[in-house]
């Protein structure tokens, strides 16, 4: 299985959305329409990130270590592992840890044998077991009582959501490992299909790690170990939770990587974080008396933004995301954010122009540019490690068109130093700058030379630009895919239609008062 092959996704009858057919690509965007579905379908896939990993106890790991426990937590049959398996996996492993040493096995695809591969498999369907999870997670990032609020039209067949990756062909027809989510008025059920005729396999780049986390988790030699001993069957069950989550990981990546999402009102909520924070934490006390009062609810989205505002300035500084954000700041704030902790512990953030040399400002008294980019210049210095997913909504609000070209040649840079990013925009400059990002990768980096942007071109495969359609039938949107075309000179989004009808606008208000101006001067 690819590290990098791209992820499918497939949405049906949720939210706004009729219908969804996507991949999950290193720089992904989503454009069309306001109220067409971009920030659910982004909500969406923020939500599965939560359920699938990210730095989460989630479906995929700790499977193993208690099964007892794990069992009755989830209502689980499936009886903890025989006697029969343990053997087999104790007969696989040991030999092959006494040749991982040596440099032979190194950097080489593990193909798991059959006899192992079915203890693994009934693990990666029992995720079928995790719906109250999951319904949780997505009830939460939308902020919605009931999840029928999330079928469109509440239509009797109710919503599909479905992640599949292509992993081999079999007889020459492509299999598939999917997870499918279908959910009918409160109601939700989890489907995986994990074919038997495809063998498990762990990436070359993730063989070594796995053969290391396993020589570290056990103290004897691995040739000292007998069957009843303790050691052996804690190596047995780690080997389980490893193979699990390591092999589970590669079937759905990206998604079991940690993603953050930075909404659209970013910027009143920067502004406005204490209030609001202070606000629910003065009422807490009370709350249970004033049934006349309710505490807004804030979506699971907002609630993660707040909550990581408040925790920025105790992480340190990630490299080389730092010099990505202090790049942003010199070329487009022209001047460097910074939050600081307040005598009562609170966060507080700051701007100083570059040309300043004593004080600060708070972001509070900036223009809407330094507040709407504060959050992303700080989340790449302290909050996104590469590999992971930032997801950015309207990347365009609040600056002017030069700053939004600029701006999306860093979510570029941002794609080259590994951050996997995802945007909904409604910007005609934001989309034609990443059409002259792609096609600059036609040009051999010789030929380059002198064109804005030339350091951050992107491969075609780089990047994925989805148009929501509204139609009438079905009522709703429909995602397509759109691609770039050399003759048009960028992507088709529909922008071109607003300007030509403007123009066409003046045209008929230009020939009416030129009539206008004629009759008069007979």
């Amino acid at each position: 299985m690819d590290e990098q092959e791209n992820l499918k996704l497939s949405v049906t009858n949720f939210g706004p959305i009729a219908k969804a057919e996507i991949d999950l690509r290193p720089l992904t965007v989503f454009v069309g329409p306001s109220n067409t579905g971009k920030s659910y379908l982004a909500i969406l896939i923020y939500a599965l990130h939560k359920f699938f990993g990210g730095r989460q106890i989630t479906p995929l790991r700790y499977r193993y270590m208690d099964r007892t426990i794990f069992n009755r937590r989830y209502g689980l049959e499936d009886p903890i592992i025989s006697s029969d398996e343990t053997e087999t996996l104790r007969n696989w492993i040991e030999p092959i840890l006494l040749e991982s040493r040596s440099k032979a096995t190194k950097n080489t695809e593990l193909i798991l044998p059959e006899s192992v591969a079915d203890i693994i498999k009934p693990t990666l369907r029992a995720i079928a077991s995790f719906t109250d999870v999951y319904n949780t997670t997505l009830a939460r990032e939308f902020g919605v009582e009931e999840l029928s609020n999330l079928i469109r039209n509440r239509i009797a067949n109710g919503a599909r959501v479905a992640v599949k990756r292509p992993v081999s062909n079999f007889e020459n027809s492509p299999l598939y490992f999917e997870y499918e989510f279908t959910m009918k008025g409160a109601k939700s059920e989890i489907h995986p299909t994990i074919p038997r005729e495809v063998p498990l396999r762990l990436a070359k780049e993730l063989t070594d790690n796995f053969y290391k986390s396993i020589r570290r988790s056990i103290k004897p030699p691995i040739t000292q170990l007998r069957s009843e001993d303790d050691d052996t069957q804690y190596l047995i069950k780690y080997v389980l939770n490893r193979l699990t989550e390591v092999i589970g990981s590669s079937i759905i990546n990206p998604l079991t990587r940690a993603a953050y999402y930075l909404p659209a009102d970013r910027t009143g909520i920067m502004h406005a974080h204490r209030v609001v924070v202070g606000s629910i934490i003065a009422q807490a006390p009370r709350a249970g008396l004033q049934y006349d009062t309710p505490l807004p609810q804030l979506s699971g989205v907002l609630a993660d933004f707040l909550e990581q505002l408040i925790g920025l300035e105790d992480r340190p500084m990630m490299k080389p995301n730092g010099d990505l954000a202090a790049q942003i700041e010199k070329d487009i704030l022209k001047g460097a954010v910074s939050v600081e902790r307040s005598e009562v512990g609170y966060p507080e953030f700051f701007y100083r122009p570059l040309e300043w040399k004593h004080s600060d400002l708070r972001l509070m008294n900036t223009s809407s540019m330094v507040s709407e980019l504060a959050p992303v210049v700080l989340y790449l210095r302290h909050v996104v490690r590469p590999g992971e997913v930032l997801i950015i909504e309207e990347p365009e609000s609040h600056l002017h068109p030069g700053m939004q070209v600029e701006f999306t040649r860093y979510l570029a840079a941002a794609v080259k130093a590994g951050i996997r990013i995802m945007i909904t925009t409604h910007s005609e400059w934001v989309m034609d700058e990443l059409a002259n990002l792609v096609y600059l990768s036609r040009l051999p980096k010789a030929k380059r030379e002198g064109i804005a942007g030339a350091e951050f071109a992107l491969k075609p495969s780089d990047l994925g630009a989805w148009s929501f359609e509204p139609k009438k039938v079905p009522k709703g949107s429909v995602v397509k895919e759109i691609f770039f075309d050399t003759e048009y000179g960028g992507f088709d989004t529909g922008f071109d239609d607003v300007a030509i009808g403007t123009h066409n606008s003046y045209a008929r208000i230009a020939n009416r008062i030129a009539e206008l101006l004629t009759q008069r001067a007979y």
